[in-house]
């Protein structure tokens, strides 16, 4: 609430980001953005959504949708992505105080063979020291094919593709990396701006540089 007082409708924090950095809803989904800098032009996509996974089905939250797709608007999503995060938080808090039994455990894959055991097995049993030095060391085929899949990410849709030729590596990897996308953008958004505007364009777009090497 402080943070909110402090920037939400503070006269010259609104007159310093408000009209620099827009993006129409047309050109954000030309450029292939998502998350909060598309939400932020207007478009309401998140993948927890509109391809539910982690059982975030089951969960109530809003997705906070902008208009304008200005600096502003892109600090008002995220403002308002916070207290979502809280109403997901404290719905998984009330889930999990109703575990009981094998619901209490720990999740897993349907696919053991593909996930590593419990460390302090690693230790004591002789079958769990062999699946883990299996797994680490490559011994596992991993079914051929080709898969894509994405989590919505703070920055938006990180995702993961994946090609297997049957060996006990993959083919080909690749990700999806959302900062990448907003980088192209940039030039577009920057344009003819001050440089201090552009740098408060750049800011809001909160790039991960890691992110930007192709």
């Amino acid at each position: 609430k402080e943070f909110e007082n402090l920037f939400n409708r503070n006269r010259i924090f609104m007159e310093r980001t408000q009209g620099g950095g827009a993006i129409s809803a047309d050109r954000a989904l030309a450029y292939g953005m998502t998350g909060p800098n598309l939400r932020a032009a207007g478009v309401d996509y998140d993948v927890r959504v509109h391809n539910p996974y982690c059982s975030y089905q089951d969960f109530e939250f809003d997705i906070p949708v902008g208009t304008t797709g200005d600096n502003y608007d892109r600090f008002m999503v995220r403002n308002g992505e916070m207290w979502q995060s809280l109403r997901i938080i404290e719905q998984a808090y009330q889930k999990i105080q109703g575990f009981t039994g094998a619901e209490a455990d720990v999740y897993h894959a349907e696919v053991p063979a593909f996930y590593l055991p419990k460390k302090e097995d690693v230790y004591t049993k002789m079958e769990a020291l062999i699946w883990h030095f299996k797994i680490i060391m490559g011994e596992t085929a991993i079914p051929k094919g080709e898969v894509y899949h994405s989590v919505e990410g703070a920055n938006g849709e990180l995702g993961f593709y994946f090609i297997s030729d049957g060996g006990r590596t993959p083919y080909r990897l690749h990700f999806r990396r959302p900062c990448f996308i907003y980088y192209q953008a940039y030039e577009e958004l920057a344009s003819g701006a001050m440089l201090s505007d552009a740098i408060i364009t750049l800011s809001s777009l909160n790039l991960i540089a890691g992110e930007l090497d192709a």
